[in-house]
């Protein structure tokens, strides 16, 4: 197997994921593998595989095994994926308005299928960190790894289609070089974003932060919350 830079830190890893001796996923072999590279791989991976068909009704066929932790990523973009589209398709001007809000439902129910996913990555998270030994001055963070983790993977899907932007033939120079501008600065936020999670994880494992996760309790979807749908049920 001929590997090189980011290919053989992404399989470096995979091994030490899957063995369950190695409490550290953080280890150094001429460089620091990151945890961050092996999500973004996957999203990237989500990303590809449906803009081979570009439709909003095409399946999900997940690549990877349903233990492995790689599946919840690439289901998780996969939602993205589809919803970054639905969003696009809705705002057509010309669009039928029967078909918008047949299609806003759609993107409610994606929205709630986003957070539950969201929720099953950061259960995996809870459980890997349990036997962690908490310090008595760690801190809390501001989010959970797994919100992080969607933020990287809507940040793929603008990286794609930005650098769609940026090399569309069809487009003015002036587009293009403007894409370019905001290409760069997505680039140096994914760099950014990607460091900040692998710091996350890395203060979790190490007992300097400890997980806390509340579930969204989104409540426009529940027809025992909401008031519009709790009323039509009288």
């Amino acid at each position: 197997m001929n590997l090189h830079g980011l290919d053989l830190e992404i399989e470096l890893l995979k091994i030490l994921l899957n063995h369950k001796s190695i409490k550290s996923i953080f280890v150094f072999i001429n460089y620091k593998i990151m945890f961050s590279k092996l999500a973004y791989s996957v999203f990237e991976e989500s990303i590809k595989d449906y803009h081979q068909f570009d439709n909003v009704d095409q399946p999900i066929s997940n690549p990877y095994p349903k233990d492995k932790f790689e599946h919840l990523l690439y289901h998780k973009n996969w939602i993205d994926t589809v919803q970054w589209h639905f969003e696009d398709i809705i705002r057509d001007p010309n669009i039928d308005p029967t078909a918008a809000l047949t299609l806003k439902r759609r993107i409610d129910a994606s929205n709630q299928e986003r957070t539950d996913m969201v929720e099953y990555i950061d259960s995996y998270f809870l459980q890997k960190y349990s036997t962690v030994k908490v310090k008595f001055e760690a801190k809390i963070n501001s989010e959970s790894p797994a919100w992080a983790f969607d933020r990287l993977s809507i940040l793929a899907l603008k990286i794609f289609h930005m650098h769609e932007e940026a090399t569309r033939a069809e487009a003015s120079q002036d587009h293009r070089d403007k894409c370019q501008l905001k290409l760069n600065i997505l680039l140096e936020q994914r760099t950014d974003l990607s460091t900040a999670i692998d710091d996350l994880l890395a203060d979790i494992e190490n007992g300097d932060k400890f997980m806390k996760v509340y579930k969204q309790m989104k409540m426009y979807n529940d027809d025992e919350l909401n008031p519009v749908l709790y009323q039509n049920k009288k």
